[in-house]
């Protein structure tokens, strides 16, 4: 029997894992397969595919909580990978706080901290603890690496993670975190590949999908990031609002009479894209609508990315490349389009015959851009495969 890594990411509604052997340090060749149980609590399916894309099953399951859809897909992996067994899981966590620049195993103490973090990510973190808290119960006994999407960017200086408050708030854990580390990570560590010497450079990453930020590299390291305090900031997302003056907040609850917890629904669940165009937060249907709020929405979206990329630029003291990665930024040509005309003032060239990539630029280009898909699940199984193992770096 040979020892396999599950991958686990666990949102809201929905619970995604992914398998690799635990073997060695794990590969995307490596992969065994990945899959969903969406919809839990309602009309749950359990889907997964092969590496190569083939589906492997597809079918309801009875999952009215994140155990349940756990216990379905152990239950699933022990029949279809017979020769394999479960022997560590990796979690990818949104947030760390100050506490975490590495991945940790889990303990009572870890579970104590990521509580504490709740309301700082009340979106994620809450589900995070509940599929650990039920692996746990499923498989007593099984080692579990937490990954924080915040570590990433915990080299980041003291100016670029402070806001302007009283230092006794900062003190207590207030500042400019980042997220989406994984992904970030990931992509500095294949930029080599891509970019050769020029991947030391100053970079702009995009990670554009339903959670939408930006993070600009030097020497392949986080030196800013558009998300801040909370996954809440930044650029507009599917449903998020992105940045906001912290008085809108105010007039909502003074003005408007809004509880905190409404607002807090506001924010995260009806705003971003969907908020705009009142239509969907999916970038696929507001592009295909002729609705001229979907119009209004990818308008804003293009534009705010804009502003951050020269953000970014001004804060690495230049630019010499931009790397699109994430649902939107690997599938969306007009999107990619866009962004890369109104950053012609910074030396983007594109070439109109590479739509596809992954270079989007001629060779004349002042900045080069690329389109480099990003893994965060295979960042988090070789994070956890680092850590039981014992071998150090990921």
């Amino acid at each position: 029997m040979t020892g396999a890594i599950l991958v686990v990411n666990a949102g809201s509604s929905s619970l995604k894992f992914s398998l690799y052997p635990a073997g060695e340090r794990p590969t995307k060749q490596e992969l065994l397969c990945n899959g969903e149980v969406a919809n839990i609590g309602e009309a749950a399916q359990l889907r997964a595919t092969a590496a190569g894309g083939a589906v492997l099953t597809e079918h309801p399951i009875a999952a009215a909580t994140h155990g349940d859809a756990l216990g379905n897909i152990l239950r699933w992996l022990d029949r279809h990978f017979t020769d394999y067994q479960v022997t560590a899981a990796g979690h990818r966590i949104v947030h760390g706080g100050a506490h975490y620049a590495a991945p940790v195993l889990v303990d009572d103490a870890v579970l104590a901290t990521m509580r504490s973090l709740v309301p700082l990510a009340p979106l994620h973190e809450p589900n995070h603890i509940a599929a650990i808290e039920a692996l746990a119960r499923l498989h007593p006994g099984l080692p579990q690496v937490a990954c924080f999407d915040t570590a990433f960017h915990h080299g980041q200086s003291e100016v670029a993670t402070s806001y302007a408050l009283p230092r006794a708030i900062t003190a207590e854990g207030v500042r400019r975190y980042g997220f989406h580390g994984l992904s970030y990570e990931y992509i500095a560590g294949v930029l080599p590949d891509m970019l050769g010497e020029a991947a030391e450079g100053r970079v702009v990453v995009a990670h554009l999908g339903g959670g939408v930020s930006m993070c600009g590299l030097h020497r392949r390291r986080s030196v800013a990031t558009t998300m801040g305090f909370t996954p809440l900031d930044g650029l507009p997302m599917a449903t998020r609002c992105g940045t906001i003056d912290p008085s809108v907040v105010l007039y909502l609850l003074e003005e408007n009479g809004m509880t905190p917890a409404a607002v807090r629904d506001l924010l995260y669940r009806h705003s971003g894209l969907l908020g705009v165009s009142g239509i969907s937060g999916d970038m696929r249907t507001l592009l295909g609508s002729d609705d001229p709020h979907a119009a209004a929405a990818v308008e804003l979206f293009v534009y705010r990315i804009g502003r951050e990329l020269g953000s970014l630029a001004a804060a690495l003291g230049g630019l010499d490349a931009i790397v699109f990665t994430a649902g939107i930024g690997e599938h969306s040509p007009e999107i990619r389009r866009r962004v890369l005309q109104q950053a012609a003032w910074l030396g983007v060239e594109i070439d109109e015959a590479a739509v596809s990539g992954p270079r989007l630029t001629s060779p004349a280009s002042r900045v080069s851009a690329w389109i480099i898909p990003t893994d965060e699940d295979l960042m988090v199984a070789r994070h956890a495969f680092a850590l039981i193992s014992g071998t150090g770096e990921p």
